[in-house]
């Protein structure tokens, strides 16, 4: 079971080869720098004869975007979840109480905010539980109490089974301790270890002076 990219190139992605197997992953690059393209080549919503799925794309990837779009002006929060309830054996209801949302099932889609929204996609990923999952910034717009609840429902194997995660948070990255895919104008210019990442070589190297580690955190340089 693995994802396999290579020498894939478009006008935003430059001879781009990844293989995946088994494994969690996070995608870091400064903006505009291909990690949503990536996304979705990886997921098939950019066609590619260079992705192969072994199973129905359905139960074998699912990309989460960064912002909710619904369509649907009368959808709620529960029925949004109940479409999404594909390969997991959990319950809708369990997995609302798991992300303290339980109030907003009844709510409309489109009057949620969007850190409700935000958790709501995450309960929506859990809910297909695909073999993989991208998570493109699953963080954005959350008050630092639910960063730190979505940081400990992703460090646990129960919830999601393969995890490729798109973040611009890097002490969030770094907390996770998964390998990391650093992208830069298109291309992957770092492939290892989250150790290897967050040296303070390589951090430098990087992002010179602009950020540092405090206290085993990474923290912007102000």
């Amino acid at each position: 079971m693995k994802l396999h990219l290579e020498n894939y190139s478009t006008q935003i992605l430059k001879n781009i080869s990844l293989e995946i197997e088994k494994k969690n992953l996070i995608i870091l690059g400064s903006n505009g720098a291909g990690k949503t393209t990536l996304a979705k080549v990886l997921s098939g919503i950019i066609p590619t004869s260079q992705i192969a799925f072994e199973e129905p794309k359905t139960k074998f990837i699912n990309y989460i975007p960064a912002k909710l779009e619904i369509f649907d002006d009368y959808l709620n929060a529960r029925e949004l979840l109940e479409l999404s309830l594909l390969y997991s054996q959990k319950k809708v209801d369990e997995v609302l109480a798991l992300l303290e949302i339980t109030h907003l099932k009844e709510k409309p889609c489109k009057f949620l905010s969007s850190g409700e929204s935000q958790l709501l996609l995450l309960a929506s990923a859990i809910l297909h539980n695909a073999k993989y999952t991208i998570l493109d910034e699953p963080t954005s717009n959350l008050d630092p109490k639910k960063v730190k609840m979505v940081y400990e429902i992703l460090k646990t194997e129960e919830y999601l089974q393969n995890r490729i995660i798109i973040t611009h948070n890097l002490n969030f990255a770094y907390k996770l301790g998964e390998d990391i895919v650093y992208m830069q104008e298109g291309e992957i210019s770092f492939l290892g270890s989250n150790e290897q990442f967050f040296s303070d070589e390589n951090l430098y190297k990087l992002f010179g002076s602009s950020v540092k580690k405090v206290d085993d955190n990474i923290v912007i340089n102000l």
